[in-house]
């Protein structure tokens, strides 16, 4: 498997040093091109004189360019191939090659009749179908990515079973809604074909079908139909491959040697273990980039494992195999210092936020800024609640399984959250270093106390730990989680810890900087938006809930290439996140409550 990875990057640089100016070229004027076809037929949707004209060119002695043609189906077609040749798929270069070079064909034997080539239009028709072809061989070398190998056998079976199932659905429509005065003359073979060639765009009225006539509506509906089934078939035709090879026990056995020498260096190094991600290793194995694909984007999180030095080895080959496959490369998460790194290598940087990190010998309750905060506590302490704070190895078999139960019954929803930061298990034997605080109504463990909550913390080195999990009760105290991470940093000593980093505060300088004296227009702006959507997503009571520990904050970036892939990262950060299902409705729907890392 290795050794067929790392035959596909050589194959991937090879690709890149062959690349030229002119093969860039030639890509580019063939993706603007579709881009302008696109804009053209949208336009001609909704503006009628246009599209008539158009479609009068197509139909008497002119013709237009290549896909330019009227109405919303040519243009999502046309569209969809846009995005997949700006992406580099090879198989949407093979189509275009192959559709366009017999338009060309049949454009110059067209002109070979006199009555064709008198006109103008046709002769620039044929020029700018020409140069689209031209532009295609020019950029060859570009369109290297390739797709899943089952996409052929997947597009073949939507486009049978969907023309079926739309093509029944049609002549449903049909059959419920004909008004012919002699409806009595179509059968329901003569609906279905009329909704079948309704479908596919072969039907210009209802004349040609005798007893059969429909509203409009029913024949825009059945358009639309055909449009989705447009679109399903694309997607399954040119859909990137979905992932490559899945976390190994030798791939999980090398990263965590790695985080033995140089775990300390990011606190959020120990989620690189998600054994859903995919890992890339530099030629001398001493760096690692972890990462999973998410609708298409290949998404990195945290820095690098590893030795720093050897970090370039391994974010080269990331980026090589991403682009060998189509995907779009970005890094949620990252340090500064990887930022740097990662923008030798071309990326931009975005920052997210900070991540919260007390310092045990800085933290205290003492001093009147922390009196909020030490008046919570005493107040949940008085209350008979107790902290045991063990490591996952030291918990029996047992007291691990209700440990697990509990945190299930307590999960707000069925999906699991987090993915840059949360490990996605607990109670794995092979995490054993990881600490697991559990709050106690009662003494803990006597058998007359009751769970009430738990934290779950994996290590950030030898000496530090890092908030993966946090579920609670919902019945029980208020100022629960606060008591239980006030205990740790009180009992630090007990399991020889130095730093702890909580949670990931989203956009913490607006919240801050926004609510001072003299905040410009703009910012205060910016600040009430954040607010506004922090109804839904806890963005500003995270950094409040944050800030009572008087933290150091750290800044993390998200890392990409283009701005234009920014909504697209987004919404594959959001799935890999479990903010987003998989084709569906968004979490925010609903008042959800970010459970992972709240």
């Amino acid at each position: 498997m290795g050794d067929a990875r790392a035959g596909e990057e050589r194959a991937g640089e090879e690709r890149l040093r062959t690349s030229t100016v002119a093969s860039r070229r030639g890509a580019a004027v063939a993706v603007w091109y579709l881009r302008a076809v696109t804009f053209l037929n949208f336009l001609s949707a909704v503006w009628v004189s246009l599209g008539q004209d158009l479609r009068r060119h197509n139909t008497e002695n002119y013709f237009t360019p290549y896909l330019l043609t009227a109405g919303f189906a040519s243009g999502v077609f046309t569209m969809f191939l846009a995005i997949t040749m700006r992406r580099r798929k090879r198989a949407a270069w093979i189509l275009n090659l192959v559709l366009s070079g017999l338009f060309l064909l049949l454009f110059a034997f067209a002109m070979c009749f006199p009555e064709i080539r008198q006109y103008a239009q046709n002769w620039i028709s044929l020029g700018l179908t020409a140069l689209f072809v031209a532009a295609l061989l020019v950029g060859r070398r570009e369109f290297y990515a390739v797709g899943d190998r089952s996409n052929p056998r997947l597009a073949a079976a939507v486009a049978v079973g969907g023309l079926l199932v739309t093509s029944l659905l049609a002549a449903f429509l049909v059959t419920v809604t004909n008004h012919a005065h002699d409806e009595y003359r179509s059968t329901f073979v003569d609906r279905w074909r009329y909704g079948t060639m309704r479908l596919v765009s072969l039907a210009a009225d209802d004349t040609r079908f005798a007893g059969i006539t429909t509203p409009g509506w029913v024949n825009v509906t059945i358009n639309v139909l055909s449009t989705v089934l447009l679109c399903a078939v694309l997607y399954a035709a040119f859909r990137s491959r979905r992932a490559v090879d899945p976390l190994s026990e030798g791939d999980e056995e090398r990263l965590r040697a790695l985080l033995d020498r140089h775990g300390e260096r990011d606190s959020l190094g120990y989620f690189a273990l998600r054994r859903e991600k995919s890992v890339v290793w530099s030629p001398t194995g001493k760096a690692a980039v972890a990462y999973r694909v998410v609708s298409g984007v290949s998404l990195a999180s945290g820095d690098p494992i590893g030795d720093p030095e050897a970090w370039p080895g391994a974010i080269e080959p990331w980026l090589a195999e991403a682009r060998e496959h189509g995907w779009t490369p970005a890094v949620m998460g990252a340090s500064e210092e990887a930022g740097t790194i990662y923008a030798r290598h071309g990326l931009d940087a975005l920052e997210l936020g900070d991540e919260a990190i007390v310092e045990i010998q800085e933290f205290t309750l003492e001093g009147r800024a922390m009196r909020t905060v030490r008046q919570a506590y005493n107040r949940v302490k008085r209350a008979g609640y107790e902290v045991r704070v063990r490591r996952h190895r030291d918990i029996p078999a047992d007291e691990m399984a209700y440990l697990l139960k509990r945190a299930d019954d307590w999960r707000d929803g069925a999906t699991e959250r987090g993915f840059s930061m949360a490990l996605g298990r607990l109670g794995d034997p092979a995490d054993g270093e990881c600490v697991m605080l559990e709050c106690w109504s009662g003494h803990a463990g006597d058998g007359a106390g009751e769970l009430r909550a738990v934290l779950s913390f994996v290590p950030w080195g030898p000496q530090g730990l890092s908030l993966d999990l946090m579920r609670r009760d919902r019945d029980s105290e208020n100022g629960l989680m606060e008591f239980m991470v006030i205990e740790l940093l009180q009992r630090a000593a007990e399991i020889q810890i130095t730093q702890v980093s909580l949670n990931f505060a989203m956009f913490r300088s607006v919240f801050e900087r926004g609510s001072r004296l003299g905040a410009g227009p703009v910012l205060r702006l910016w600040r009430s938006l954040l607010s506004f959507f922090s109804r839904w997503w806890q963005i500003e009571s995270l950094y409040r809930a944050n800030a009572k520990y008087r933290p150091i904050w750290e800044p993390r970036f998200l890392l990409f290439e283009k701005s234009g892939d920014l909504l697209r990262i987004g919404v594959a950060a959001a799935r890999a996140e479990g903010f987003l299902e998989a084709p569906g409705l968004p979490k925010w729907l609903h008042r959800t409550h970010l459970e992972s890392r709240r």
